[in-house]
């Protein structure tokens, strides 16, 4: 499954209606892009088309759009937002007759940079964690005993990655539904992040055990943003594009921590 510049073009080509508006141009007019009549007997396209005729010309229709954009930029989802900025630009680029084939890969590699730079809301530190000074043998030991009972108790009965596998089988297939079995690993991995901070740790594997905690709380809302691919589709497409790189900094993390208990048995 690859998520590249191509996947990011069908978003913004994407018209999950059929109605000939774009989602993106229906998130800009606060039509449902989900259906061809938001108001029940009136078309979403004579619907904008009103819209639009209450506005002089395209001037005055991309200082409205940027205008209500910051008014309530507060309330916005990511594809909302994304929506006015793609309307703004390709408003300008089609006055001035530069909206060809380039353009748009121009606008995906940006939106795909855009996507890959997103920042975890979680951050854990010293002052979440149980950390003991008791660096014995046995505390590691128990230490240890302990993370194991956790993820024994925790074991998921679903792999992330056939999920992701049915979710989006190959680039012109989407199933959504199929993410409500991410709901369970979620809770799961929840409570993995909760019983682990409560964890005393020796001093000594303090900065692993937070590198665990946060590589664990990156992956865990990756998923859960991953769920809003219909609420919210580019928080979404950035979780996907996240989720590997996040799944090797777990991998990773664990290893660091692994070692780092097998080093104080040898010691």
């Amino acid at each position: 499954m690859t998520y590249s510049n191509i996947a990011i073009k069908d978003l913004i080509n994407r018209d999950s209606d059929q109605d000939g508006i774009l989602d993106w141009e229906e998130g800009l007019w606060g039509t449902d892009p989900a259906k061809k009549e938001t108001t029940p007997g009136i078309p979403d396209s004579v619907t904008i088309s009103k819209l639009k005729a209450e506005r002089a010309n395209s001037a005055e229709t991309l200082a409205s759009a940027e205008g209500y954009s910051e008014a309530k930029e507060e309330n916005l989802t990511e594809t909302d937002k994304f929506s006015r900025e793609l309307f703004s630009t390709v408003a300008a680029l089609s006055q001035s007759g530069v909206m060809d084939e380039v353009t748009v890969e121009k606008i995906s590699s940006s939106l795909a940079e855009h996507l890959q730079n997103t920042t975890p809301s979680k951050e854990f530190t010293l002052l979440d964690i149980k950390v003991t000074n008791d660096e014995s043998f046995q505390a590691v030991k128990n230490y240890n005993y302990a993370l194991r009972d956790i993820y024994t108790k925790y074991q998921p009965n679903e792999s992330i990655a056939d999920i992701l596998q049915e979710f989006a089988p190959d680039q012109n297939t989407v199933n959504a539904d199929a993410l409500a079995k991410l709901d369970p690993i979620i809770e799961r991995s929840r409570k993995i992040i909760i019983e682990i901070a409560k964890t005393p740790v020796p001093q000594s594997l303090s900065s692993m055990h937070l590198g665990l905690l946060n590589a664990l709380e990156r992956l865990t809302e990756n998923l859960n943003d991953i769920k809003l691919y219909n609420v919210d589709a580019i928080v979404a497409l950035g979780a996907i594009t996240q989720y590997g790189p996040n799944t090797v900094a777990l991998r990773t993390a664990a290893n660091n921590l692994t070692n780092a208990i097998k080093q104080k048995w040898q010691n």
